[in-house]
């Protein structure tokens, strides 16, 4: 029985064993009811919708994989609310998973932790504000986030890109050269706006009345009510927006701009063959959270958009940014999400922009200072998920001269570092010691490595460039309909792993054998460099070999006989607990087995 009342009396923490717990069957289940709330939403069968979103908000499994993705596999799994707490350890995991299907009614939110990051462009004394919100909340946010996703992505409009499922940077700015690609381009002027604080100014009446009688509607009002605490300055109440760090942040956001199409006068063919096309004359809009370009015919009807857009934004709480708000046309050029995007006579070209070239310079320069005095290996370690991640978020631009030039200035730092490090050397000495034919797969006798390993420093030009393929239309992963299609999509993703590792990946068609869940694609791509840097560092570099996925089985003595198989480490332990059960009790403990004794 997967749903059910919530009344029983709170269980004992053995009666979870977190890494006996077989994840196929919760994740079968949540992504059953993603779909069926999704196509009822298509079919505008409102009280249907409203059932299955309760459905979803009891549901055992939608608990489960809520605090697994929490506590087991978001990056801020390690961060603390204001009671300091986190959940790291498979007991300490089925506690947390107890607490919250118990709390389902009776969870009041807690106030968030004010914390600082330094903001993106370069500048580190500007400061980005984040809430993080304590674990439960951040469970109890996932899990209602379950439950509302799947509407609003049947509602959404088609070219909005930032923070849903599927969809990445890579998209809008495919979507930016679709729509003005070309000599005969007639989009050829550009509003590059930007939101003023859109998360710490959203209106909350106004977000609220979006969501409508949604089940969880009461919950998401304490989020946004519940105040920020801040180390030195006390507690504070949140009138407006929502704290950036929370899980359900990003998507109250989209809700929040929902509409945004409408308003600057985007108007779509609805019938015929070219059904889902951008009506001739009507502008484009492409959004990524709070940014937005709209591509307009001429410089008059881009300054009427914009006033448009200024009067619908005013009654939501939200103002654009004048300063990085800027009307251009196309042969001027404009940055967007780390992308520069001109016309050069009659051809559109996307390249990384100067301003993402000279952050990556002063990165790489900074990280080369700092490992004075390390060894070689330490230099490899800090600078291979830098160059593979910044290189994996360009190469769908026009990157292969940029990835020339920062391969020339890296190979000086390592230069400049190797002289340091062996300044009574000659230097004949040096290169012989650190540079070298160091990959057999490449004929470059240039390259660093560390001397008696077979370690070396990656390239940023051995990174293939890789045109981006659009996603289609409104298409969601939530669609019963499109199931094929995503699995066509997911099989063409070419991440940055290496030859035998993909090959693995192909094999297995991208899934865990263990648990039928996708391997390394997440809800959505890596959205900015440094999240590419992280996803190889977490997920690919130490994943494949021991923290998030590990080599299970043996190879045989044959290609075709290798066994070898790519799982979660996380399916792997509880493979090996269920080994270790089977042998003691010869029964398999199932997850419904497993959350019988949950409180409903």
């Amino acid at each position: 029985m997967v749903n059910g009342p919530e009344d029983l009396p709170r269980v004992d923490l053995d009666a979870v064993d977190w890494d006996s717990i077989v994840w196929a069957g919760p994740a079968r289940e949540v992504e059953r009811l993603r779909q069926r709330i999704f196509k009822a939403t298509k079919e505008e069968d409102w009280p249907k919708v409203r059932n299955l979103q309760k459905l979803m908000l009891r549901s055992r499994s939608n608990t489960l994989i809520s605090v697994q993705q929490v506590t087991q596999r978001n990056a801020g799994r390690k961060t603390a609310g204001i009671d300091g707490e986190v959940a790291l350890t498979s007991d300490a995991r089925a506690d947390v998973a107890v607490r919250v299907h118990q709390s389902i009614r009776s969870w009041q939110p807690r106030a968030v932790r004010r914390v600082y990051i330094p903001k993106g462009g370069g500048n580190s004394k500007k400061l980005r504000p984040l809430g993080i919100p304590v674990l439960i909340d951040r469970c109890h946010q996932a899990r209602v986030k379950n439950a509302l996703e799947p509407e609003w992505e049947a509602r959404f409009e088609p070219r909005s890109y930032g923070f849903r499922p599927g969809r990445s940077c890579q998209d809008a700015i495919k979507a930016i050269h679709t729509s003005s690609k070309g000599s005969h381009a007639k989009r050829v002027w550009a509003l590059d706006a930007d939101l003023a604080a859109a998360f710490d100014r959203i209106d909350h009446t106004r977000l609220l009345g979006a969501i409508g009688d949604f089940p969880g509607r009461g919950m998401i009002a304490g989020w946004l009510k519940a105040g920020v605490f801040e180390p030195g300055k006390g507690f504070a109440p949140t009138e407006e927006g929502t704290p950036q760090g929370g899980v359900i942040s990003p998507l109250l956001m989209n809700v929040a701009l929902h509409g945004l199409e409408e308003a600057a006068g985007v108007r779509y063919i609805a019938t015929g063959v070219r059904a889902g096309d951008i009506k001739p004359g009507s502008p484009t809009l492409i959004r990524y959270a709070d940014d937005l370009v709209v591509l307009c015919h001429s410089w008059e009807q881009a300054v009427q958009v914009k006033a448009k857009l200024a009067e619908w934004l005013a009654p939501r709480g939200l103002v654009f940014n004048e300063d990085k708000t800027q009307i251009v046309h196309l042969s001027q050029g404009f940055d967007f999400l780390g992308f520069n995007v001109r016309r050069y006579r009659c051809k559109l070209l996307v390249k990384p922009s100067r301003a993402a070239v000279a952050r990556l310079r002063a990165r790489l320069a900074a990280e080369m200072r700092a490992l004075r005095g390390s060894n070689a290996m330490a230099v490899i370690a800090k600078l291979n998920p830098i160059i593979k991640g910044w290189a994996a978020y360009y190469r769908g631009a026009v990157s292969k001269r940029i990835f020339a030039s920062l391969d020339h200035y890296l190979w000086k730092l390592l230069y400049k570092w190797s002289t340091w490090s062996h300044s009574d050397k000659p230097k004949r000495w040096i290169v012989d010691r650190y540079f070298g034919k160091r990959n057999k797969f490449r004929n470059d006798h240039w390259v660093f490595g560390a001397p008696g390993t077979s370690a070396y420093v990656v390239k940023f030009a051995w990174t293939d460039i890789v045109r981006h393929i659009m996603v289609k239309g409104g298409a969601s992963p939530d669609d019963p309909d499109l199931a094929e299609y995503w699995a066509k999509r997911r099989r063409k993703v070419k991440p940055p792993l290496d030859s035998y590792t993909m090959r693995l990946l192909t094999r297995q068609d991208a899934r865990c054998p263990l648990c039928g869940d996708h391997l390394l694609v997440a809800e959505q791509p890596p959205e900015t460099p440094e999240q590419w840097e992280r996803w190889w560092l977490q997920l690919a570099r130490k994943a494949i070999s021991a923290d998030y996925l590990v080599h299970h089985g043996r190879p045989g003595p044959h290609p075709d006989d290798d066994q070898t198989r790519l799982v979660h480490a996380s399916c792997h332990r509880g493979h090996l607990a269920r080994q270790r059960g089977s042998t003691a009790q010869r029964t398999r403990i199932a997850p419904a087995a497993c959350l019988s004794r949950m409180p409903r």
